[in-house]
């Protein structure tokens, strides 16, 4: 059984509606679902002269990505920030996985002669 992440979401000097809060708390639940290295989500939303900028950090066992974007409205750029979020957790899963098969092949076992 696995546990949810912990997600928080903070609103600075702005009025968050609710739908894109759960917006938010629904994709990172997919992403932990996917990546469970990441156990903590961060997502900072504030003004930023006529848009939006969105911060978002993901936390976890050797896991530690951070990125930001701006957009209009706080909805696209949560959704930027979570998906930058994505490629930068499936990179580094991807290094960790594929970094043991690549040194395995690397270096194969030696064959033994058998007479």
């Amino acid at each position: 059984m696995t546990s949810s992440p912990e997600v928080l979401v903070h609103a600075r000097d702005i009025e968050l509606e609710d739908r894109v809060r759960e917006a938010i708390e629904r994709r990172c639940g997919q992403l932990a679902e996917e990546f469970r290295e990441a156990t903590r989500f961060e997502i900072t939303l504030s003004e930023d002269g006529a848009g939006y900028l969105v911060q978002g950090h993901a936390t976890g066992k050797n896991t530690d990505v951070a990125t930001h974007a701006n957009a209009s409205e706080p909805g696209p750029a949560a959704d930027q920030v979570l998906d930058k979020i994505e490629r930068q957790l499936r990179k580094l899963h991807d290094k960790r996985i594929f970094a043991q098969r690549r040194d395995a092949q690397r270096d194969p076992p030696k064959r033994r002669n058998s007479t």
